[in-house]
């Protein structure tokens, strides 16, 4: 089994809009050849090709032969690649949030009740 890819590969084969609107459309409906992936696509199916192979050498996604057709899936791994970097920004967000919230609840040294120093 392939490892997963680096981060930075998996965001950057995700910039391109087109590329991104096929991972999603794959993660949704499941697999799927890439004549349906191309199907809603205005470009050319050529084109839909290098897509697909600029996700499959960033790892994002696998293809397979099914009889007569090419089918393509999400590998899972490399959006677990997202889910974990996302994870440590949320921990740092969250941490961050929580150390505000403390901060803001404290009264203000000098401070009256109504709010202005006296």
């Amino acid at each position: 089994m392939p490892l997963a890819p680096a981060v930075t590969t998996v965001f950057g084969a995700l910039s391109d809009p087109t590329r991104l609107a096929i991972v999603e459309r794959l993660l949704t409906e499941g697999e799927r050849s890439a004549g349906e992936i191309a199907a809603p696509f205005s470009i050319s199916k050529p084109a839909i090709s290098k897509h697909l192979r600029v996700l499959e050498d960033a790892g994002l996604i696998e293809r397979h032969v099914d009889r007569q057709w090419r089918v393509c899936r999400v590998r899972p791994e490399a959006i677990q690649v997202i889910d974990d970097w996302m994870s440590e920004y949320k921990k740092f967000w969250h941490g961050s949030f929580d150390r505000l919230e403390k901060i803001l609840a404290r009264p203000e040294e000098g401070s009256s009740q109504n709010g202005r120093s006296d």
